[in-house]
C-alpha cells in the first residue's frame, strides 16, 4: 500500500464502513445487467434512481430514500427511452429532476413527482437530440444552472443549455471535438472553469470547456487510464486504470504537469473497474471496485507521501455500480461522513454503506463538517457562457442553521487614512500621529471590531464572545464538549490578555508622542 509514516496526525485514522441492517436496504430491485461501466445509480436527500432491468427499451426506478425493504415488482419506472440506459445524474440544485442518456443516442430530462408515482413516465420534460450514435455519459456543471454536458460514441462532448422553453432541443451551444476515441470519463473542477477528460486512447486531457481548446495533455504509456477525477482544490488529477501487465492501477497527477505521474501504484491483478470518489471537506478520497466488495479510503495531503492510505472496507458481497449521497443528506448526528449505495445484482439489492468517524460524544462535530457545498447555484447558465466563474455557494450541516448559503468572505483591505486626513495630521508639527505608526493589520482589526460594536445593541454586545453567542451554544452535556468548552474560555483569555498588552503598548507610544510634542513647542 501507499507509504506513510509511522505516526500520523489525523482525525479521519479510524473510520470505519458500517453496512446498513436488512430492514434498510432496498430489496427485490431489479437491477440491469448491461457491462458498461457507469455507476447506474444516483441518489440526492430525496430519491434514489437506479438502473433497471426491462424488456424492449430503457428504464430506471425512482425510489423515495425512505422507502426501505422490498419493493413492490409493479412499481412504476421512467421508461420513455427507445434502448438500454446508459447512465443518469440528478440535478445538483434541484431534487426533483434527473437526467438520463441512452443507446438510442438521446438525453432526456424528468421532471420527479413530489408525491408517490402510482404509473409509469413516459414522457420527459425537454429532449437532446445531437448525438449521432448511442450517448454513455452525462455530468451537471457543479455550479452554474441548467447547464449539462453529453458524451457519446460519436466521440463528441456536448454542452446544453436548458433554459430555454423548447421541449426539444437539437442545438447544442458547444461542441468539443478534441478526442479521436470514446470518452470513458469526465470531471470537474470545483468552479467548473476546467474539465478533465479520459479516453479510450489511454490519454488523460485538461480542457477549457468554453473555448473548447486542451490545455494539458498525458500519454504516459505505463498506465492505461479508465477514470479520472478532480480532486477539489488541490490541483492535482486521480486516476484510475490498468499497468502494463493488466493490474489494476492508481495514479496521482500535477494539474499543471501531465507529462509523468507524481504517484504511481499497483493495486491487485482483479479485472474490474475502479470508481474513484473525491470528499473536498474531508480531502479523503475512496476507490470502489467493480466486481469485488471492497472500498478503499484514503487521506490526500498538499506535501509528499500525497496519498495516505486509512483502511478498507471488504464484504463478499460484489458490486456492479455505486451511488453516493451528497452532504447535505448524511446523518450528523452519527458522524457520517460519507455514503455509498451498493449495486448488488446477485440478490437484486441496493445496500447503503455508512462511513463513520468514531466519536463518543452525540453533539454536532464542527471539525469534521466543514461548510460544503449547497443547493444553489452560483451562476446562472448565461452568466457561465459568458465567462463568469465563480466557487460553489457553501452552507453549514448543523441541525437547525438552516439552508443560509455563505461564501467564504474576503475582506478587501481598507485605506489606512484618507489623503485629506494625512494633511490635516501633517499640518500638526510635522509627525505622524501613533495610528501610522501601527501596524496594518491591527488598525484593520481595532477597526472592523469597532464597527462590529457600533452595529450591535447595547443589551447585545455583551452576548457575543470570541465571535459566537453565548445563548445559542447549550451548556456542556458530556466531558469532551466541557473540555471544549474550557479551551475555548483558555483562548478568549489569552486574546484579550494579548489586547491589553497591546493597549498599553499603545499607551506608552500616545505618552512619547505628547512628550516629544510638548518639547517642540517649548523650543520655538
Amino acid at each position: 500500500m501507499s507509504w506513510h509514516p509511522q505516526y500520523r496526525s489525523s482525525k479521519f485514522r479510524h473510520v470505519y464502513g458500517k453496512a446498513a441492517s436488512k430492514e434498510k436496504c432496498y430489496d427485490c430491485v431489479p437491477i440491469t445487467r448491461n457491462v458498461h461501466d457507469n455507476h447506474f445509480c444516483a441518489v440526492n436527500p430525496h430519491f434514489i434512481a437506479v438502473v433497471t432491468e426491462c424488456a424492449g427499451g430503457g428504464a430506471f426506478l425512482v425510489i423515495p430514500i425512505h422507502q426501505t425493504g422490498k419493493l413492490d415488482p409493479h412499481y412504476p419506472k421512467i421508461c420513455g427511452h427507445k434502448g438500454s440506459v446508459l447512465d443518469i445524474k440528478w440535478n445538483p440544485f434541484n431534487d426533483f429532476v434527473i437526467a438520463s442518456c441512452s443507446e438510442d443516442a438521446t438525453v432526456k430530462i424528468w421532471d420527479i413527482p413530489k408525491h408517490l408515482l402510482t404509473r409509469n413516465v413516459t414522457s420527459p420534460k425537454k429532449e437532446l437530440l445531437g448525438h449521432v450514435r448511442r450517448v454513455g455519459l452525462i455530468e451537471w456543471h457543479p455550479t452554474a444552472n441548467n447547464i449539462l454536458f453529453s458524451s457519446g460514441y460519436d466521440y463528441k462532448i456536448m454542452i446544453w443549455n436548458l433554459d430555454t422553453k423548447e421541449a426539444v432541443i437539437s442545438n447544442p451551444v458547444k461542441i468539443l471535438d478534441a478526442h479521436k476515441d470514446v470518452v470513458l470519463s469526465m470531471s470537474f473542477n470545483t468552479d467548473g472553469s476546467l474539465l478533465a477528460t479520459a479516453c479510450r486512447d489511454r490519454k488523460i486531457r485538461l480542457l477549457d470547456p468554453r473555448a473548447g481548446t486542451v490545455l494539458q495533455e498525458a500519454s504516459y504509456k505505463s498506465h492505461r487510464v479508465n477514470k479520472v477525477l478532480f480532486l477539489g482544490n488541490v490541483k492535482k488529477l486521480f486516476s484510475t486504470g490498468t499497468s502494463r501487465w493488466n493490474n489494476r492501477q492508481i495514479a496521482l497527477w500535477d494539474q499543471n504537469d501531465l507529462s509523468v505521474p507524481l504517484l504511481e501504484e499497483d493495486l491487485d491483478g482483479s479485472s474490474g473497474l475502479l470508481f474513484p470518489f473525491y470528499d473536498s471537506d474531508t480531502h479523503m478520497l475512496y476507490v470502489v471496485g467493480k466486481g469485488d466488495g471492497n472500498i478503499r479510503y484514503y487521506e490526500i495531503s498538499p506535501e509528499k507521501p500525497y496519498l495516505n492510505y486509512l483502511m478498507e472496507y471488504r464484504s463478499h458481497l460484489p458490486q456492479k455500480g455505486i451511488g453516493m449521497m451528497p452532504k447535505r443528506g448524511l446523518e450528523v448526528s452519527a458522524c457520517e461522513i460519507f455514503r455509498f449505495y451498493k449495486l448488488i445484482p446477485t440478490k437484486s439489492l441496493i445496500e447503503p454503506i455508512s462511513m463513520i468517524v468514531p466519536r463518543r460524544s452525540e453533539s454536532y462535530q464542527e471539525d469534521i463538517y466543514p461548510l460544503t457545498t449547497g443547493a444553489q447555484p452560483a451562476l446562472t447558465a448565461q452568466e457561465w457562457l459568458n465567462g463568469v466563474n465563480k466557487g460553489p455557494l457553501l452552507v453549514s450541516l448543523r441541525p437547525g442553521s438552516g439552508a443560509v448559503n455563505s461564501l467564504p468572505q474576503f475582506l478587501e483591505p481598507e485605506p489606512l487614512m484618507k489623503t485629506t486626513d494625512l494633511s490635516q495630521h501633517q499640518g500638526r508639527g510635522g509627525r505622524m500621529p501613533l495610528e501610522d505608526m501601527q501596524k496594518p493589520s491591527e488598525i484593520e482589526d481595532s477597526r472592523n471590531q469597532l464597527k462590529v460594536e457600533e452595529k450591535l445593541p447595547k443589551n447585545e454586545q455583551m452576548c457575543l464572545s470570541n465571535g459566537f453567542d453565548i445563548f445559542e451554544c447549550p451548556p456542556p452535556k458530556t466531558e469532551n464538549e466541557l473540555l471544549q468548552m474550557f479551551y475555548r474560555q483558555q483562548e478568549e483569555i489569552r486574546r484579550l490578555r494579548e489586547l491589553v498588552n497591546q493597549r498599553d503598548i499603545q499607551i506608552k507610544q500616545l505618552e512619547l508622542e505628547l512628550r516629544n510634542l510638548c518639547m517642540d513647542t517649548g523650543s520655538y
